[in-house]
C-alpha cells in the first residue's frame, strides 16, 4: 500500500476513526486457515480496514449470523460467449457473487483484432467488478484457420502497461509450443514474469510436460479427473470448467473428493456460458454449490473459488477477507444451498436493479460480416471413397469422435438416418471457401441452424439436412450482419442478431434471453438432442485446437496428439 492511502486509512484500522461500513455479526470463511469464524468487518473507501466486533462505522449492516466469503472469482471466460454486451454482462454476472473476472477476449481479437480488445477493455473500464485481461496468444488459433485479423507479440506493445493486463491468454497452438516456433515464444517472452495460461487437451505425458516447461502456468480443458490429475502433478494449475456446452466439473471434483486430493492448484471457471444459463443457474457461485453438493467441503469450494485464483494470477488485493484486501464479499445465507443475499464490490452494495453503464459499440465493429450470399449449390459434396470420416457429436462436450462410415458413392451426399451435412464458410475476406462435411449425433429435421459464432475464427458454421435450408440459413446471417438463426422448410423461423462483430448483442438480456429461449425450444423440436446445447455445441465444431474432427472453410481437419492435419 502507498504511504499517501495508508496515512488515509490507519487511523480507522487503529480504531481511531470511523469506518464507512461495518458488516457485523456475521461468520467470517477464512480461506486461509480453512476456518469459520464469528467476526464483523470493517471497510473504508472500499477496503478491507479490519476484522473484528470493536470498529465504530458510519453504516452499520447486521448480518444476523449470515455467513461472508470472498467474491468469487472466475479463472477464466470469453465475455463474447455470454452474446450480451461485455458492460451487460460483467453487471448481471456480479449480482450472482462473482466479483472478478479473468477474461480472454480472443473472440473478439479473431474478428477484429486489437480494435477488439479495445472494446473489451472499454466496456468494462467502470463496471461494478474487477475486470481483467489476459492477451489473446493465438490468433488465429493455427496457421490453417481464416480469421479476420492477425494478432502478434508486436501488437501486444501498446496493452502491456495497462495495469488490467494480467497475462499470456490460452495457448491453443499446442504444436506450435512442442515445436518451439519462434513466434510463440516471443510471446512467451513478453510475459515471462506474469501468468500464462494454457489450453492443453489430451496430451501425452511428454507432450504435457513439454508444453509445461516452455512457460504455461494454467489450463481449463481437462474433462477428467484423470487428465486433471496429471497435469496438477506436473505444477498447471488446473480451472474446472462448468459452462453452458462443456461441463468438466462433476467428473473432476467426484474424483477429488474420492482420491482426497489437495485442492490447492484447482480454480473454476465458466470459458463460456450464455448469459440464460447464467441467469438460471448462476456464475461460479454455481461451480461452488454444485462442488458441495459432490462432497467437496464448503470452504475448499470457496478457497477453489477465491484465494487460489487469486494467487495463481498474482492478485494481492482479492480473493480473501484481510486488512488491506478490497472489500469485496458473497453475503450468504448457509453453505449448503450458497443461495446469496447480498454482494458487495469495494465496501458498496450490488443493488439487484443496478443500471450498468454500456458504452457505445463503434460503427465499424458493427459490420463484420464481408460475404456474398451463398446458393444451395455451394453445399454439395459428393462421396466418392470407400470410408468418409463423419464429425460425432457428443453429449456435454465440445470435443468430437472420429466415425468412419461408409457411405453409397454419389455426387451429392443427401442426409438421412441421422447424418447431417455441416459447412463453414468464411466471412471476413469473401474469399469464397466453403467447406461440407457430415456430422452425426445433432439431430436437426426438415431444416437448417447457422451462426457466426465459431470457435475460434468465427466464420459462419450451418448445419441440417438440406443444402437449400443452409444457403437460407447462412444468407440470414448475412442480412443482419451476424447472429443465429433456425431455418424451417425453407423459412427462417427466427433470428438473434450478434451485430457487434457477429458475436454479441446490446438489445439487451431479456431480449436476448426471450428469443434464445425461443429458438433453442424450436430446435429440440425439430429435433435436436437435448444432450446438446444447439447454438453452443454448434459453435465449437469448427475450434481446431480440440479434438477430434473440425470443419473448417478448408475442410475437414483432425486434431489429435500427432497436431492438426487435413482429412482427404
Amino acid at each position: 500500500m502507498k504511504y499517501e492511502e495508508y496515512q488515509k486509512l490507519r487511523r480507522a484500522a487503529l480504531g481511531q476513526a470511523e469506518a464507512d461500513l461495518l458488516l457485523a455479526n456475521g461468520k467470517l470463511v477464512d480461506v486461509f486457515t480453512g476456518e469459520i469464524v464469528e467476526s464483523s468487518i470493517a471497510v473504508k473507501d472500499g477496503l478491507i480496514i479490519g476484522v473484528s466486533r470493536s470498529y465504530q462505522a458510519k453504516k452499520v449492516v447486521d448480518l444476523e449470523g449470515a455467513y461472508i466469503a470472498p467474491g468469487f472469482i472466475d479463472a477464466h471466460l470469453h465475455l463474447e460467449s455470454t452474446m450480451v454486451s461485455p458492460a451487460e454482462l460483467v453487471g448481471e454476472a456480479v449480482k450472482k457473487g462473482t466479483t472478478t473476472f479473468i477474461v480472454d477476449p480472443h473472440e473478439a481479437a479473431n474478428v477484429s483484432g486489437a480494435d477488439g480488445i479495445r472494446y473489451i477493455l472499454d466496456q468494462t473500464g467502470h463496471s461494478p467488478a474487477n475486470v481483467f485481461v489476459m492477451m489473446p496468444s493465438c490468433v488465429p488459433a493455427t496457421d490453417l484457420d481464416d480469421n479476420g485479423c492477425l494478432f502478434s507479440a508486436n501488437d501486444m506493445y501498446p496493452f502491456m502497461g495497462n495495469p488490467r493486463v494480467l497475462g499470456l491468454g490460452e495457448v491453443m497452438d499446442a504444436p506450435a509450443v512442442l515445436e518451439g516456433d519462434p513466434r510463440m515464444f516471443a510471446k512467451f517472452a513478453l510475459f515471462e514474469n506474469r501468468t500464462i495460461d494454457g489450453h492443453a487437451p489430451y496430451l501425452s505425458n511428454k507432450q504435457l510436460s513439454a508444453y509445461k516447461m516452455a512457460g504455461v502456468d494454467t489450463d481449463h480443458e481437462a474433462a477428467t479427473f484423470a487428465y486433471a490429475l496429471e497435469e496438477v502433478r506436473r505444477g498447471i494449475h488446473v480451472h474446472i470448467r462448468e459452462g453452458s456446452a462443456a461441463r468438466n466439473l462433476e467428473d473432476i471434483v467426484r474424483g477429488i473428493v474420492a482420491e482426497k486430493i489437495d485442492t490447492e492448484h484447482f480454480s473454476f471457471c465458466t470459458d463460456d456460458k450464455h448469459i440464460e444459463d447464467i441467469l438460471r443457474e448462476g456464475h461460479i457461485g454455481y461451480n461452488v454449490k454444485k462442488a458441495v453438493s459432490l462432497g467437496l467441503s464448503p470452504v475448499k469450494a470457496i478457497k477453489m473459488a477465491t484465494i487460489n485464483t487469486a494467487k495463481c494470477y498474482g492478485l494481492k488485493q482479492v480473493g480473501a477477507i484481510s486488512p488491506g484486501y478490497q472489500a469485496d464479499f458473497v453475503i450468504l445465507d448457509d453453505l449448503q444451498n450458497f443461495h446469496i443475499r447480498a454482494v458487495y464490490f469495494k465496501g458498496k452494495k450490488v443493488e439487484e436493479r443496478e443500471q450498468v453503464h454500456v458504452p457505445k459499440c463503434p460503427s465499424h465493429l458493427r459490420h463484420t460480416i464481408h460475404l456474398d450470399p451463398v446458393k444451395k449449390e455451394d453445399f454439395l459434396l459428393p462421396i466418392r471413397k470407400r470410408i468418409t470420416h463423419v464429425i460425432g457429436m457428443e453429449a456435454h462436450q465440445i470435443t468430437t469422435s472420429n466415425l468412419p462410415v461408409t457411405f453409397a458413392k454419389t455426387e451429392n451426399f443427401e442426409p438421412k438416418d441421422g447424418f447431417l451435412k455441416i459447412a463453414a464458410v468464411e466471412r471476413h475476406k469473401n474469399t469464397g471457401k466453403i467447406g461440407v462435411a457430415i456430422a452425426k449425433g445433432y439431430g436437426i429435421r426438415n431444416g437448417a441452424i447457422a451462426s457466426s459464432v465459431s470457435h475460434d475464427s468465427h466464420n459462419i458454421i450451418v448445419i441440417g439436412d438440406s443444402d437449400a435450408d443452409m444457403a437460407r440459413a447462412v444468407n440470414e446471417i448475412i442480412r443482419v450482419q451476424g447472429g443465429y438463426t433456425v431455418v424451417e422448410g425453407g423459412k427462417v423461423f427466427e433470428t438473434l442478431p450478434l451485430p457487434i462483430m457477429g458475436l454479441m448483442s446490446d438489445a439487451g438480456f431479456d431480449k436476448v434471453d426471450h428469443l434464445l429461449q425461443k429458438m433453442k425450444n424450436k430446435a429440440y423440436e425439430m429435433g435436436v438432442s437435448k444432450e446438446l446445447d444447439p447454438f453452443i455445441t454448434l459453435s465449437f465444431m469448427a475450434l481446431t485446437v480440440i479434438p477430434t474432427l473440425r470443419i473448417t472453410p478448408r475442410g475437414l481437419f483432425l486434431f489429435d496428439e500427432k497436431g492438426l492435419r487435413p482429412v482427404s
